[in-house]
């Protein structure tokens, strides 16, 4: 399983400045300023091809009521589902109460905790942790988030304690299409589960959070092998109460990571709500292929189901890629025709192109459409290759990219994926910069003409 990382300490340690650097990204809101994460926030990063799971907290005070409380229980209940927990402290101030409250607590899990010594730059790194070996924790490691120092060596010692990715070791890894369901509670997954298999194998019943975790199925159809990923529903966090329940969110973004195609069900009783952009959110991040069914069909209103694709239309025009099937898991409508999609995306995701024709492809782009002029100087695409599978990676160089505008990159990637005819998976983009090797040419050339007696060239 792909580790699960909690990040936990008293208030503005650094937490969320270390989650941006996991993850690479400025997901999590940063600022000089005590209590901004009030709850848990679940981000996924990558060392490497080492996948993880990292989760933000709120801090931990020891001295807890109203608002503070519940940041609290989040952090408790962060702890309860990580694999290993680093414990966030901050190098300037010493050791504090809530330091000592939240160590005593640590202290009596099972879990793995690295106490982590945060903003020490400047410092001598030996004497910022020296204080904090009397929380009992073992050998600080000191860090400075903000200024990214020691980060990353401290990420591959968290990662070391961890077996390999599934990818490497998982007795069940072979040709078989591991697909994930994923969606709110009672959207009928579980129901879309067992009519995809034929049978009754997983339970059934019409309440919310019936399964507390994810099941792997395998199991052969018309001679291909899948692997059917059954998740547990993800609600609104507000409304998780239950320690069971809260298990539940890792499990399925653990199954999102193990899956080559995603299945995003969506109920449309309830039509297109926020948390299932926020599940799509996470599986876009991860690269996964997507087919998305909208469940419950049968029964609606010609105005409702008007009314449900036009807030898709609104609010997904990005996933013009991905196929949508509207269907009723419970009466088997249209439910065979999703194997179809999640072949092709399969298929999609796993595309190889050769070098030769990657860049015969963008040139031809370009000759359809040229890249703006810059300081007077047009940027120049050189050749395209592929980096990689799964998602499909297209890499382009040339010279002056990085000021290439965001509206001609779109141009770009709207054109590739319609000529190569890639449906169900997303295809990312990496734009690199080489240096003109006739820059140096050209100084030199300046350089070797003769200087007047003002020392001037002529």
């Amino acid at each position: 399983m792909t580790p699960v990382i909690a990040l936990v300490g008293r208030p503005n340690v650094g937490k969320s400045t270390l989650f941006n650097r996991f993850t690479r990204t400025r997901d999590a809101l940063v600022a000089d300023w005590s209590g901004l994460t009030r709850d848990r926030k679940y981000g996924d990063g990558k060392l490497g091809e080492r996948p993880f799971i990292v989760i933000d907290t709120g801090g931990v005070s020891g001295f807890e009521e109203g608002l503070d409380e519940a940041m609290a229980r989040q952090s408790f209940a962060a702890i309860d589902e990580a694999d290993a927990v680093l414990f966030l402290v901050d190098g300037q101030s010493g050791i504090t109460s809530a330091d000592s409250f939240l160590a005593e607590h640590l202290r009596k899990t099972q879990k793995s905790v690295t106490l982590v010594v945060n903003k020490t730059d400047g410092r001598d790194p030996d004497v910022a942790v020296a204080d904090f070996y009397e929380l009992g924790l073992g050998e600080p490691v000191a860090i400075a988030a903000s200024q990214n120092r020691g980060v990353r060596s401290l990420l591959e010692d968290v990662l070391e304690q961890f077996p390999e990715p599934i990818e490497q070791i998982d007795p069940m890894e072979d040709d078989s299409i591991r697909l994930a369901i994923i969606g709110r509670p009672n959207v009928g997954k579980s129901t879309l589960v067992n009519r995809m298999l034929g049978e009754d194998r997983v339970v059934v019943y019409d309440h919310p959070g019936t399964t507390m975790d994810s099941i792997y199925i395998p199991y052969e159809r018309h001679g291909k092998a899948y692997t059917l990923i059954d998740t547990a529903g993800v609600r609104r966090r507000k409304n998780i109460t239950e320690a069971v329940e809260k298990f539940s969110i890792v499990k399925t973004l653990q199954a999102i990571q193990d899956a080559n195609v995603v299945v995003l069900v969506i109920d449309a009783q309830d039509g297109l709500v926020d948390q299932d952009m926020h599940m799509l959110g996470f599986a876009l991040e991860s690269g996964r292929a997507l087919v998305i069914a909208i469940n419950k069909w049968d029964g609606l209103s010609e105005e409702k189901k008007d009314s449900i694709k036009t807030a898709i239309d609104r609010r997904m025009p990005f996933l013009d890629w991905a196929d949508m099937h509207f269907i009723s898991a419970l009466h088997g409508t249209n439910v065979g025709h999703l194997y179809e999609s999640v072949e092709e995306a399969y298929d999609g995701a796993r595309s190889k192109w050769s070098t030769n024709h990657l860049t015969n492809l963008m040139q031809g782009v370009v000759e359809m459409h040229q890249p703006p002029m810059v300081g007077g100087r047009r940027i120049k695409l050189r050749y395209a290759h592929q980096g990689g599978s799964n998602p499909p990676i297209v890499v382009i160089h040339g010279n002056q990219l990085n000021k290439l505008p965001g509206s001609y990159k779109r141009y770009l990637e709207n054109a590739f994926r319609k000529a190569m005819g890639v449906r169900g998976t997303p295809i990312r983009f990496e734009f690199r910069t080489g240096d003109n090797p006739y820059d140096d040419a050209a100084k030199g050339r300046r350089s070797n003409k003769p200087k007047d007696r003002r020392g001037n060239r002529r």
